[in-house]
């Protein structure tokens, strides 16, 4: 695993908390030279630091354009818990569009899905995908969101700021 210092922090933490801020902007802030802070994030992108860059929608927004969706948190148990059954499921979870996040969980239930469904129906046939078709699903247990307090995708980084 290659080694980063305290600049790649910094600049991974305001990357995380806007990626749409300019080359110029972020050597500013973390006091390197334009090249230098192209070429640390450059180089944290290809090590595999940087995952991916997105744009994170507001729900509220979404909600008003399309109609309210249906988000649900569910707890999925399978029957046997060999790392090929484990597997296998988790493979077909992510498969899905409407799987957010999909967690491998002890102790407990084996996962934790967050789901994101335009509206029951949708959930429904998924669910039917999921864990109907599945001899192996054993257990699942939904909890619906009625309110968003918070989201966010942002790692707490140990930095020092200069």
């Amino acid at each position: 695993m290659e080694e980063i210092d305290n600049i790649d922090l910094q600049l991974l933490d305001l990357l995380q908390h806007d990626a749409s801020l300019s080359n110029v902007a972020l050597a500013e802030r973390v006091k390197v030279s334009p090249p230098t802070c192209l070429r640390r994030v450059k180089r944290l992108q290809q090590a595999g630091w940087i995952e991916r860059q997105v744009a994170v929608l507001n729900a509220d927004r979404l909600s008003a354009a399309q109609g309210p969706a249906l988000s649900a948190l569910v707890e999925v148990t399978l029957d046997r818990q060999g790392s090929e059954h484990m597997d296998a499921f988790e493979q077909r979870a992510v498969a899905e569009d409407a799987v957010q996040q999909c967690w491998r969980v002890s102790p407990g239930p084996d996962f934790m899905l967050v789901l994101q469904t335009a509206d029951m129906p949708s959930y429904l046939a998924l669910t039917q995908r999921l864990f109907t078709q599945d001899a192996n699903v054993r257990n699942v247990k939904a909890f619906f969101s009625v309110k968003r307090a918070k989201f966010s995708s942002t790692w707490p980084l140990r930095t020092q700021r200069t």
